[in-house]
């Protein structure tokens, strides 16, 4: 929690756009800790664990960016659209999330839980994502706040409460938890193989994300041009976004 506040910080300080995921992510690991604190899991010790492992591979992945080396491609997709101001505030937390999600997530599971054992966090790892899911609008709602015409992609897209610009919330969540079961059951010869064959999916998924083409393309670029610039306010925002009550 106290790194991905000093990685807030200091990207609000710089004005990057690198403090958008950094933000939205402290509140969700905020959110899971808070249900660990609560006694909400099966096993609230594993999901301590489980989160700064997870955590852990955004954290890795940046420091490695940050020293000038390669980290996954999935990263690297997210990690050089910050710097890009023509790129959405959507754009931005959804490039990290597929990292994270599509990539991360299923690797912190199987690393965590390796075997059969996967199969014991599979009711704890869906409370998480439950509280991936509770996030979703709150996060729509203040990026609205900054993107006024954001609900031009959806009318475009024809995307549902959760997918939008070739990225599903949905869609992910379910495949990281088969991902991480097929990690889980890996030897050690065939664990890095697979783990770059997943990373060569999610990259290509980034690129759509970044770069959705044809119609969808036109909108992006309707609602970039009356979309705030104003970094720190955009962070700031994040940085105070809390899921939904449970139903």
């Amino acid at each position: 929690m106290d790194r991905l506040g000093d990685l807030t910080a200091d990207a609000r300080a710089r004005r990057h756009r690198s403090g958008f995921f950094a933000a939205m992510y402290r509140q969700t690991t905020k959110a899971v800790a808070r249900e660990v604190e609560g006694g909400s899991f099966d096993d609230d010790a594993r999901m301590a664990r489980f989160v700064a492992l997870f955590a852990g591979r955004y954290l890795d992945a940046l420091r490695i960016w940050q020293a000038g080396q390669p980290p996954t491609r999935s990263w690297k997709a997210a990690f050089r659209a910050d710097d890009r101001s023509d790129t959405l505030i959507l754009q931005h937390l959804l490039l990290g999330m597929n990292a994270h999600i599509n990539l991360d997530l299923a690797i912190a599971a199987a690393t965590l839980c390796p075997g059969d054992s996967i199969f014991t966090l599979e009711a704890d790892f869906g409370r998480v994502n439950d509280i991936l899911g509770r996030l979703l609008q709150p996060v729509r709602d203040c990026i609205g706040r900054f993107s006024p015409l954001l609900h031009v992609l959806g009318a475009v897209g024809g995307d549902t409460d959760d997918e939008v610009l070739n990225f599903s919330i949905r869609v992910a969540r379910n495949d990281a938890w088969q991902q991480a079961v097929t990690l889980a059951h890996l030897d050690g010869e065939r664990w890095a193989p697979a783990i770059d064959s997943l990373d060569r999916k999610v990259a290509v998924l980034a690129r759509l994300v970044a770069q959705p083409g044809g119609v969808l393309q036109h909108a992006v670029e309707v609602v970039r041009h009356t979309e705030s610039h104003n970094v720190v306010a955009v962070i700031d925002a994040l940085y105070l976004v809390e899921p939904e009550p449970r139903t």
